[in-house]
């Protein structure tokens, strides 16, 4: 069984640190600390009902959770397999507690894309990461196609900044490597100057190894030796997980030099070195 804590802004700010600390003391008092796993995610997307919590496998998905209530949710849902009613989701419409979030106005309609692992991963861990397909991208850029073939994907895919420009990203990177020069770099623009905006904050505090991945992907098609991700100080939370995830990925060697397998690609004019990435504020 997994409990899943979300580890956002937003849910930090009210002690969603603490509710993670009660799981994990109060599981070890009933020598449960082996059966169920504690993971703190990124946000989960509904910061008004959290914090939040989620049960696996049964999807249980408990709204405005606070520390004092742990015991009842361990002694109730993980020992006794009842569910915590008045923990539970009440639909504003009809009244109703709905425990699964797939059966969640809010959630119904949403596909999520770069958001896919918010809410599902540790993202401080790699290898959660990898196990929902991470780095599997940039492998098969780095194995099986040259730089101009991952520019034709993208542009083929129609892919856009997530901007009010909406510039093709295809295009930008195009441009990009038929400007020849001795030295080019990636940057990542996580400054998020619009009010209230959170999307680039999300992704870094609940999925940061897609940012590392996706500026390796970018390096090697635009033949960019170096990555920066300019980001705000005022988000200590994203800055960490991403340091994190840039330590993470070059200790697994996939950032850095000599990244790409021998020979790969048959038809690049030079062999390219993976990019080096860091954080700049």
């Amino acid at each position: 069984m997994h409990v899943l804590v979300c580890g956002g802004t937003g849910c930090q700010a009210s002690a969603s640190a603490q509710i993670i600390e009660n799981f994990q003391r109060i599981l070890a008092e009933k020598g449960l600390q082996n059966e169920v796993q504690v993971v703190r995610t990124g946000c989960f997307g509904f910061c008004e009902k959290g914090p939040i919590v989620k049960i696996m496998p049964d999807n249980t998905f408990y709204t405005q959770v606070k520390p004092e209530d742990v015991e009842k949710i361990i002694n109730e849902h993980i020992i006794k397999g009842r569910k915590v009613t008045d923990l539970l989701y009440l639909d504003p419409e009809n009244k109703e507690h709905v425990s699964d979030s797939k059966h969640m106005g809010f959630y119904r309609k949403q596909l999520r894309i770069a958001l896919r692992n918010c809410g599902f991963i540790n993202p401080e861990n790699i290898d959660e990461c990898i196990s929902r397909g991470g780095y599997e991208a940039l492998g098969k850029c780095l194995s099986e196609m040259t730089p101009q073939q991952v520019i034709d994907e993208v542009t083929k895919s129609g892919l856009r900044g997530r901007g009010g420009a909406g510039f093709p990203t295809g295009v930008k990177w195009g441009l990009c490597a038929k400007n020849k020069c001795d030295e080019m770099y990636v940057i990542c623009n996580a400054d998020e100057g619009d009010p209230g905006a959170f999307m680039d904050r999300s992704i870094m505090e609940g999925d940061p190894h897609s940012i590392v991945e996706a500026m390796a992907i970018c390096g090697y098609a635009i033949g960019a030796t170096h990555g920066l991700v300019y980001i705000r100080a005022e988000y200590p939370l994203a800055i960490h997980r991403l340091q994190v995830a840039i330590a993470q990925a070059r200790e697994y060697g996939l950032l850095g030099k000599d990244i790409i397998p021998a020979g790969y690609p048959p038809s690049a004019s030079r062999h390219r070195p993976g990019p080096r990435i860091r954080p700049a504020r």
